[in-house]
């Protein structure tokens, strides 16, 4: 087993179509608190890679190899496979998830990530820009995607939601440049606490029950609950 290295390295996955915008800014500042802390950041900007949306083969939930379509989504899988932590950063379009972001999530996860979970573990932080409306949402959504991936989130107060109303790219949200400094604060104190337990031990942050949550586990017949049981839970 490969032990973890000294420097912390976090992946940010920018989903924002638009150079220089929100999302861009608020990365590079991550970027800028991430290399103070004596880690590293590196960026993944969707907009700069081939990534098909899913085709319509229809067998997504029931194939056993990965996804076929040619593109950079396998190579990006990688990159994500390999840091030590994870920072999803999109803005909010027509009240919903970046179109960039949500075709990523989807050949991703269910095209890879799904067969043996290889994020699980790993810290993640989310990122979200917007200009008033369904910031919240787009939060949860992603918020989501990270625990179905077993990744470990670690509360650092008021979500990262940046709102700007002025039309000009820019960090006009103090409140939410502080949630963001806070969640980055936060990310790198965990990396680094469980890259320690991993040179200390020499074993996995948690242990792995099952490859994913498709596999059946073995139940025993006296651990199910019974109807005496329910009607008993007041």
């Amino acid at each position: 087993m490969r032990l973890p290295s000294e420097a912390a390295t976090i992946l940010a996955i920018n989903g924002s179509e638009r150079a220089g915008g929100n999302t861009d800014l608020a990365v590079a500042h991550a970027g800028r608190l991430i290399a103070e802390r004596g880690a590293v950041l590196r960026t993944i900007r969707l907009r700069e890679h081939r990534i098909s949306p899913c085709s319509p083969c229809g067998d997504c939930n029931s194939r056993t190899l990965p996804c076929t379509v040619d593109d950079d989504v396998p190579a990006l899988v990688e990159q994500m496979i390999s840091a030590d932590g994870l920072i999803y950063a999109a803005p909010v379009h027509g009240f919903g998830l970046a179109h960039l972001m949500q075709i990523f999530i989807e050949r991703a996860g269910v095209g890879y990530l799904r067969f043996t979970r290889p994020l699980a573990d790993k810290v993640g932080g989310i990122i979200v820009t917007g200009r008033r409306y369904s910031d919240s949402s787009v939060h949860n959504q992603i918020v989501n995607n990270l625990l179905l991936n077993r990744m470990i989130l670690v509360g650092s107060g008021f979500p990262v939601l940046l709102r700007n109303t002025t039309g000009t790219p820019g960090l006009t949200d103090p409140e939410g440049v502080d949630a963001l400094e806070r969640m980055v604060h936060r990310m790198v104190d965990m990396v680094q606490l469980l890259k320690r337990h991993q040179r200390v031990t020499g074993g996995p942050v948690l242990p792995r029950r099952d490859r994913n949550e498709r596999v059946p586990r073995p139940r025993r017949a006296e651990s199910l609950p019974t109807r005496g049981d329910t009607e008993n839970v007041h």
